[in-house]
């Protein structure tokens, strides 16, 4: 028997780090020595009080059942008491947060309550392929927000077609940026709540490398402006700043009618977070810090080994202020997918084509900096013998 996919899989490209999992796999069993800077999956531990808690919690019978939609209330205080400390903003945590199955789940789930066929939703391109995928699944349109060099990898709103600026139910956002590594400041959040209200459009703004930066720079939350709370959310997640990516914990925050739209969404698809999950997210947001100093000046000795050694072989790679991520140009041709694959078969490193990210990413290969530093010496090295 032969079952046909739904028209929205059919429409639905293939997920991009799936490809590259699957392109590692065979390389593995081949006996290679793989330097993996492909997906964002930090290779840092777990800090130890928050594996402490999460034995000690599971150890409880009580958390065995299922967990409540709407997140353990002890967890939701403790997000509103990070995010004032943070970023100076007020949530409820009765009404403005909501905790989720990580925050891709999230996204991925917030247009099912808002977008119907013929409505659009703006995906910045390059950009984190779910936002797209959401759209599509939600039987909507994706209108792609290029974000190019001379804007900073910023999108100018300007650029996007009367016809369309009136059919955006939802504008999908992310600083600091995955892939470009870009960061944006209070005169471009401005920009969209402004936009925001001429349109009545919702803004997702995803912080999920709030915590990763340099140099003293420290991202600032799309909530922290006035009106921000009337227009979106904003996604957190403990994968990045925790070293948690795994455990499937994260939130959305914001305006309390929007959350409650992807609350009901989430209650007929899961059951919640784990109990011991929830209560080990509570000690991560609620206990020592020392670690995030020392994982930010970590990933800078990585940035500066990696940007340095390509600049030394003449790939112009600019230094990123925050994300673990290195955006890079190309140093001959456009082809980012044969590139990658040459990377891969040539000096044994796994990269990300910019391609996979948009059609705006041509042109550029994303590399991870979740190695240790003499990996990324090493994958330099290949480099320049091999290529």
């Amino acid at each position: 028997m032969r079952f046909e996919f739904s028209k929205r899989l059919e429409n639905l490209p293939p997920y991009l780090f799936a490809e590259i999992d699957k392109a590692k796999r065979y390389a593995r069993q081949e006996g290679r020595d793989l330097i993996d800077l492909g997906v964002g999956d930090p290779d840092l531990p777990t800090p130890g009080h928050i594996i402490e808690k999460l034995s000690e919690a599971a150890k409880d019978p009580r958390n065995h059942r299922y967990a409540l939609d709407q997140g353990i209330p002890e967890l939701r205080r403790a997000i509103a008491g990070w995010y004032k400390r943070r970023f100076n903003v007020a949530l409820d945590p009765e009404t403005e947060i909501l905790p989720l199955i990580g925050s891709k789940e999230g996204i991925a789930h917030m247009p099912l309550a808002f977008v119907n066929p013929g409505d659009y939703v703006l995906a910045p391109d390059p950009g984190y392929p779910p936002y797209r995928g959401s759209a599509i699944l939600s039987d909507g349109q994706s209108f792609s927000m290029p974000l190019l060099v001379e804007n900073s990898f910023l999108p100018d709103f300007k650029e996007i077609p009367l016809k369309i600026r009136k059919k955006a139910k939802l504008m999908f956002l992310n600083y600091p940026n995955n892939p470009t590594a870009a960061v944006a400041n209070k005169e471009f959040y401005l920009k969209v709540i402004d936009f925001a209200f001429k349109y009545n459009t919702i803004i997702a703004h995803d912080a999920a490398y709030s915590e990763l930066s340099y140099a003293g720079y420290r991202p600032m939350s799309f909530l922290e402006l006035e009106g921000a709370k009337n227009t979106g959310v904003e996604f957190h997640s403990l994968s990045k700043t925790y070293n948690m990516s795994g455990w499937r914990i994260g939130w959305v925050c914001g305006n309390a009618h929007i959350l409650s739209g992807i609350a009901r969404v989430k209650s007929n698809i899961d059951s919640g977070i784990f109990s011991a999950i929830q209560i080990a997210g509570i000690a991560a947001l609620t206990g020592p810090e020392e670690h995030i100093q020392k994982m930010r000046a970590l990933y800078q000795e990585r940035r500066d080994v990696l940007c340095a050694g390509l600049e030394s072989i003449g790939w112009k790679a600019s230094i990123p202020q925050a994300t673990f991520y290195a955006w890079v140009p190309l140093p001959t041709g456009s082809d980012s997918r044969s590139f990658a694959k040459l990377l891969l078969e040539k000096c044994d490193i796994v990269a990300a084509p910019g391609i996979g990210f948009g059609r705006y990413g041509e042109g550029y290969i994303r590399f991870a900096l979740t190695v240790p530093k003499e990996r990324i010496a090493e994958a330099v090295e290949r480099i320049k013998k091999s290529l």
